[in-house]
């Protein structure tokens, strides 16, 4: 999830801190640097992601070389979820950030890590949030999932439960596990841009892996400085857009007031 401690957007920015991509000031070395992020992550997820993430990969032909025009890529995402993406400076407020994801907007960072960043950069830039999010909002129910995950996203800060909801954010959207055809496969976009992680969250003994537990989730602290110490394991997408839509959330809020935090490798 998106945080950023500045009240008001940049001079630049639009009072919801969209701006324009200006797609033509990209530089041959910027989209160079994507085909290589592409084509490295591409290769090693091909097996591993789940088929729904590919299958966006496809249908929005975000394999054409060189970071994407939005206005083009939103023809194609539109016509099939009604979802488009927004050229953001950079992080920005989570009630901006919300209220972006409830209007289906998904804001990406409109720049590009340097060369000598390809497996870390701490602020998610155009490849972390294009080719990590934007497959999935291709499916019909990430789509809707994702809709009312920012609806109940300003809900919780006006309930100051944003810390809850931060997590059921954290260990699905970014570092979320599902089982497909008896076999663990990755979907949150927090493993699928990094090459490392993709490798760590299924091959690794280190890591636990839950079974995917609302309450639990909602309890487990994470870290965003090293790899997960542990992930929850969602049955389909259609069943976690199902927790959103059947749980009470501002009761289960009320029901973990005063309980401890959780860790994930517990």
């Amino acid at each position: 999830m998106l945080t950023e401690e500045r009240l008001n957007p940049p001079v630049e920015a639009a009072s919801d801190w969209t701006i324009p991509q200006h797609w033509e000031r990209f530089t041959e070395e910027e989209h160079a640097v994507w085909d290589l992020l592409f084509e490295r992550q591409r290769k090693m997820l091909h097996g591993r992601a789940v088929r729904a993430f590919e299958e966006g990969l496809d249908v929005l032909r975000l394999s054409h070389p060189g970071i994407p025009d939005l206005e083009e890529l939103n023809e194609r995402l539109h016509a099939r979820t009604r979802w488009t993406v927004v050229s953001v400076p950079g992080l920005i407020p989570d009630d901006v950030f919300f209220a972006h994801l409830a209007k289906r907007q998904f804001p990406a960072g409109n720049f590009i890590r340097k060369r000598d960043q390809l497996d870390y950069l701490e602020e998610p830039d155009v490849f972390h949030d294009v080719f990590g999010h934007v497959p999935l909002l291709a499916n019909p129910a990430v789509g809707d999932f994702m809709q009312r995950l920012g609806e109940l996203g300003l809900e919780s800060m006006r309930r100051g439960a944003l810390h809850r909801l931060a997590r059921l954010y954290w260990y699905t959207v970014e570092f979320g596990l599902a089982r497909e055809d008896g076999e663990l496969r990755i979907y949150g976009a927090g493993i699928v841009s990094s090459f490392g992680e993709s490798h760590y969250s299924l091959e690794s003994a280190q890591p636990s892996r839950h079974a995917f537990d609302i309450e639990r989730v909602l309890r487990t602290r994470y870290r965003t400085d090293t790899f997960q110490a542990g992930y929850f394991v969602i049955d389909s997408f259609e069943a976690l857009l199902d927790e959103l839509l059947t749980h009470d959330f501002p009761a289960l809020y009320a029901g973990l007031e005063g309980t401890e935090d959780l860790s994930v490798a517990g």
